[in-house]
């Protein structure tokens, strides 16, 4: 969406290409300027190779129809099988195609499209040797423009908190994480006796909210216990501490509001990529990594209390975090898409080489053609 956001606003039409999951369904719909096609979701698991082929097949179908119609200069895959239909038919209709990789190591999806694209964006370094294509660029990982550091005390009113206390954010990726929840509302009785002040925004998942909310109601901490929150700026702007998973996009999304944070990767990611992502935080001071397999409330709780009340230790932390931010990522990744198309109103600053850019050049295709898109992938 940031990219797209940018490709917007050099009036380019963009058409958001996603999956039916409800995640997805939620996040497109602060999305009105955008036109928006759902496909299905294809996932390739163990077991179930018939019924990725199915949906893939489908998926690929419903995208020729879609590009026949009005067929795009560019397609961009965000990552995820749901981005390869749209890539392989785009390719059909001789656009110019692209893939952003967010995470350390590279998932399943995107390894096997850096065959097929012309460039290949990355948010960590380490993820381009690990893609077979020679043209890579990193620009880091793409965040909306409201992600921006924020007034806390104004953050929390409009989440109805009161705004001289401080907040612990608690997130468990778009769907919520079931460990994470339990180890936090096992943690209440402890961090609650020595810090009292203390309110929280737990963000639980569906399946969850009902659970989470009434430990938090027995416990008689103030807190606001939603499933999802698509306001997400104001619940970063308004912690003091967050509590989450190591996803690509939710770091980025720290990093833009230097937010400290205990990270506690998912370890069923695939090729164990949310480990990787969170030790190259973790290596340069940005945050603090607890393992799944090990923590308990009583060392969760340690680690929240000693940030909480240590303001220093939080401050070096937020200037950690800057090195990870990558303010223009969207400007850029949007700037070489319209430069390799040759679309009209390209400024020359924009179409100057990345200093981190490697590799080939591609030809630019025709830019005449008016029923030719710009198409962003999730």
């Amino acid at each position: 969406m940031a990219v797209a956001e940018a490709l917007h606003q050099r009036s380019c039409p963009v058409t958001l290409l996603v999956s039916a999951k409800e995640v997805d369904q939620l996040a497109v719909q602060a999305a009105p300027e955008f036109a928006i096609e759902t496909l299905p979701a294809v996932a390739l698991q163990n077991g179930a190779g018939l019924a990725f082929v199915r949906g893939f097949w489908k998926s690929f179908r419903l995208c020729s129809k879609l590009f026949a119609r009005r067929r795009p200069q560019a397609v961009l895959a965000m990552g995820g099988f749901t981005s390869a239909p749209p890539i392989l038919a785009g390719r059909f209709r001789g656009a110019a195609t692209f893939l952003h990789e967010s995470n350390a190591v590279p998932g399943r999806a995107n390894r096997w499209l850096s065959f097929v694209v012309d460039e290949a964006f990355v948010g960590f370094s380490s993820s381009a040797r690990r893609l077979f294509t020679q043209a890579v660029r990193i620009t880091g990982t793409p965040v909306r423009p409201q992600f921006k550091p924020a007034d806390a005390g104004a953050c929390r009113v409009a989440l109805g908190l009161d705004p001289n206390r401080p907040v612990l954010l608690i997130m468990g990726g778009s769907q919520g994480a079931r460990r994470i929840n339990e180890l936090v509302t096992q943690s209440l009785a402890q961090i609650g006796t020595r810090a009292p002040q203390l309110q929280f925004i737990h963000l639980t998942g569906s399946s969850d909210q009902a659970r989470v909310a009434a430990a938090y109601r027995a416990s008689g901490r103030r807190a606001l216990v939603r499933a999802f929150l698509t306001e997400m700026e104001l619940a970063l702007g308004a912690a003091t501490l967050a509590i989450g998973r190591a996803g690509a996009s939710s770091l980025s999304e720290l990093a833009a509001m230097r937010l400290p944070t205990i990270l506690i990767p998912y370890p069923s990611a695939a090729d164990d990529h949310q480990f990787h992502n969170a030790r190259a935080y973790v290596e340069t001071g940005a945050a603090v990594h607890l393992a799944e397999s090990t923590v308990n409330p009583e060392i969760l709780s340690r680690h929240v209390l000693e940030l909480v009340e240590n303001t220093s230790a939080r401050g070096e932390m937020s200037r950690a975090l800057e090195r990870w931010f990558y303010p223009h990522a969207a400007e850029e990744i949007a700037g070489r898409i319209l430069e390799m198309i040759n679309f009209p109103g390209i400024s020359e600053r924009e179409t100057q080489p990345l200093p981190e850019a490697i590799g080939k050049s591609s030809a630019a295709l025709d830019r005449n053609d008016e029923n030719r898109l710009a198409f962003a992938v999730k």
